[in-house]
């Protein structure tokens, strides 16, 4: 397990208890992809993680920037324009976005309840992309700060990929640009994120090579570093004699070749594995290739992490196909002398959506990509290369350098040792980007860093607690709600509730004066040299108490009020209000339990998290409301209605249930202690029966589940039989004998059962 090095200790301070933008960068192997996992499962605030391609987006465990923000492809010029271009080029500004732009309702809602914004791959996003983004959160929040007053936490190391802009755009562009790269935006030329770099390496131990690479990356590379790397050159190495050297060159179609050509060299009969593809998940995201072809001896690679227990394989790592079945891939390790079942992999493709109880942002599955993730491994290009591990390769790229792929190509690899250069590296044609070189100046230093967390700490509870007492634009909302009614003729059955909304607009105006004295008194306590957070935590209680009852009494009032319309015809519109003003007045009375969480936590000296600013009364606000006002219908026996039906008239149909941040294989166990049949658990999960069975494979293995549980006894007596005296490691002997009698998994969960 990796320790947490002080540079990702800081950062996540930074995310969980200040407001501060951060650009997170690192060499190769420091972890910034573990840090990302850890960021998305202990924040407390609304994330989205997005990316600029759907196969960053896909690894990032995110949706695509385009697809999050409705953008159309082509480059944004940042004003107010209408300008004309040529076929080939096309620009949007701010007034042509605004004029064709068309987003859902479920994703302004997302944007609005947004609080972290996270942009991983960040050395792809170009400039006049970002400077969309941020117009885009502007208009939808409403609010004129930079991306709409939502945090952003940048990650990428610009030494490796640059964003893609043609010559004929940036003829246009760099009238407003003076660079290309994502910190050559407006919007981070005027808010600078801080700048925080993970510098301990987890990939390379060897000095030498360390130094190399440093040497490298920083455009420091001497005469002295190439004889090193020099020394490794040998242009007459044979491939073929020696097994398991990966070839590293620039081009797609020269590796594509050099992996088809190995394949067809090998003897034996080719066997083709397709996926499992469930609901929506568009080919252009697919990880793997659709049709992954084997033949026995093939060298592979490995493309994800093993998640399990014995972390087998990583992501990069190096086997040979041993056997193959139609069910079946054995793959062996020569080094370990180690033989594994590889077990196929789930890819989601989501959506984000907010949860109309908890206002959280959470993810929806829209589909799955279930398939083995391994690939044919004799050859790779540079750039599919980032973020893998080797052991041993071959380099094949000293003819054709862009600036940085020297360094992703050498940084690929664990130690000199592994390393085998085809040709000899020259020094022509090797330096990094200088704009990058020169942002890279812009590194916090370790006292910078302790310096600011403690004043934007301060600065991040201030803010949360005044924002948390500031209901002005709530109570605009209801007021212009009251306002509405005077539009609508007198006999509409929406003016029937017009003294309802002027009653309720008099609560929440009545709060506002007394809510503005104690903002006041929170600047004066924060704005001491010394701020004394006990007496801070006695007036958010003492508030806390004051406002609550107010506060809590408007959303039973709106959810009865709900209720009501539900149950009558030819009101959707009323309807949509009163939603929008129940998520305004929700938000904020669950805003009130946080703030409260929120101070307790600071006082007691621990970390602000998602753990500590959670509660099961926050959990089940709504739902015990909602309950409650349902159980008074019945209670005072008021139907309104025509027949059952009527009632869900203008609810919206509910979607899948929603898939919390836990393993694949812990998210089924809970469904099946729920009671729920595997095909139940198979549809909720967007997921094939054959994957739900894999995964009551791993909870047999660890005794989470008993064989028992989920096959017939008869079944069990046919396995035993078949088992008896069994000792080959592959299964497939055992299915051609016996598959008549049962099926791949379920001769995989009695094995399981066996360990």
């Amino acid at each position: 397990m990796q320790t947490i090095s002080e540079a990702a200790a800081y950062t996540l301070r930074f995310i969980n208890q200040t407001h501060r933008s951060v650009f997170l960068t690192g060499k190769a192997g420091t972890g910034k992809t573990t840090l990302l996992r850890e960021i998305i499962q202990t924040t407390h605030k609304n994330t989205v993680v997005v990316a600029p391609t759907g196969i960053a987006a896909l690894n990032a465990g995110g949706v695509t920037i385009h697809s999050m923000f409705q953008l159309p492809f082509g480059g944004f010029i940042p004003d107010n324009s209408s300008p004309q271009f040529s076929e080939s080029t096309k620009f949007e500004t701010k007034a042509t976005l605004r004029r064709h732009f068309k987003m859902s309702g479920l994703k302004k809602s997302v944007i609005r309840n947004m609080e972290l914004l996270i942009i991983d791959e960040v050395s792809m996003l170009r400039a006049d992309l970002l400077d969309a983004m941020d117009y885009m959160m502007q208009t939808v929040r409403k609010k004129s700060t930079a991306f709409g007053g939502v945090q952003v936490l940048y990650i990428g190391d610009l030494l490796q990929l640059p964003p893609v802009i043609r010559d004929e755009e940036w003829r246009t562009l760099k009238t407003y640009y003076k660079g290309k790269f994502f910190f050559h935006s407006h919007v981070v030329q005027q808010h600078p994120p801080l700048y925080i770099e993970l510098s301990k390496i987890f990939r390379q131990t060897d000095d030498t090579f360390i130094s190399v690479l440093n040497n490298l990356r920083n455009n420091q590379i001497s005469q002295q570093d190439i004889q090193t790397l020099n020394q490794y050159v040998k242009p007459d190495f044979d491939l073929k004699a020696n097994k398991g050297y990966i070839t590293l060159t620039t081009h797609n179609n020269k590796a594509d070749s050099m992996n088809a050509q190995a394949l067809e060299d090998l003897e034996g009969k080719l066997v083709v594995y397709k996926p499992d593809i469930t609901g929506d998940f568009p080919d252009k995201i697919f990880p793997v290739e659709q049709q992954l072809q084997l033949k026995v001896g093939a060298q592979i690679m490995f493309v994800k992490n093993d998640l399990s227990f014995d972390k087998h394989y990583f992501n990069g790592k190096m086997g040979v196909i041993k056997l193959l079945s139609n069910q079946e891939i054995l793959v062996h390790f020569p080094e370990e002398n180690k033989t594994i079942e590889v077990e196929k992999y789930e890819w989601q493709n989501i959506r984000y959506k907010v949860d109309e109880t908890t206002k959280e942002i959470e993810e929806e599955v829209l589909g799955t990509f279930v398939h083995y993730p391994i690939k044919l491994a004799w050859a790779i290009t540079v750039h599919k290369s980032q973020g893998l591990t080797f052991d041993k390769a071959a380099l094949d790229v000293s003819q054709v350098f862009l600036p940085g792929q020297a360094y992703v190509a050498l940084s690929r690899l664990r130690s000199l040792e592994g390393l085998i250069l085809l040709s000899p590296l020259r020094m022509n044609g090797i330096s990094n980007d200088q704009d990058v070189m020169d942002y890279s100046l812009n590194k916090a230093s370790d006292s910078f860093l302790e310096n600011a967390l403690h004043f934007e700490t301060k600065n991040f509870i201030h803010n949360y607690l005044i924002n948390t007492f500031d209901w002005n634009d709530l109570a605009q909302e209801w007021r212009n709600h009251k306002f509405s009614y005077n539009e609508k003729s007198e006999i509409s059955e929406k003016s029937k509730h017009a003294v309802w909304a002027k009653k309720q607009t008099e609560v929440i105006e009545q709060l506002l004066d007394p809510s503005k004295k104690f903002i006041s008194q929170l600047n004066k306590l924060f704005g001491q040299e010394t701020v004394d957070l006990n007496h801070v935590s006695e007036r958010i209680q003492a508030a806390f108490s004051y406002f609550l009852k107010p506060m809590d009494d408007l959303v039973f009032e709106i959810l009865w009020k709900i209720e009501e319309v539900k149950r009558i015809k030819k009101v959707k519109a009323f309807y949509d209000e009163l939603i929008v003003l129940e998520e305004l007045q929700t938000k904020a009375v669950l805003r009130l339990m946080k703030a409260k969480l929120l101070i307790e936590t600071v006082v007691a000296g621990e970390t602000i998290s998602k753990e500590k600013l959670t509660s099961s009364d926050i959990k089940n606000y709504i739902i015990r409301k909602t309950e409650a006002i349902q159980n008074q219908f019945k209670e005072l026996n008021i139907t309104l209605i025509e027949d059952d039906r009527d009632v869900e008239r203008y609810t919206a149909k509910k979607s899948k249930i929603a898939v919390p941040k836990k393993s694949t294989v812990q998210e089924t166990y809970d469904l099946w202690v729920e009671k729920k049949s595997i095909e139940d658990i198979a549809t909720i999960r967007v997921l094939t029966k054959q994957t739900i069975y894999s995964h009551f494979v791993k909870l047999i293995q660890t005794k989470a589940v008993s064989i028992s549980e989920v096959l017939p006894e008869h079944k069990m007596q046919d396995l035993a039989t078949a088992f008896a005296g069994y000792k080959e490691e592959s299964l497939n002997t055992m299915m051609e004998k016996h598959g008549h009698k049962f099926s791949w998994e379920e001769a995989r969960m009695y094995k399981a059962s066996l360990n």
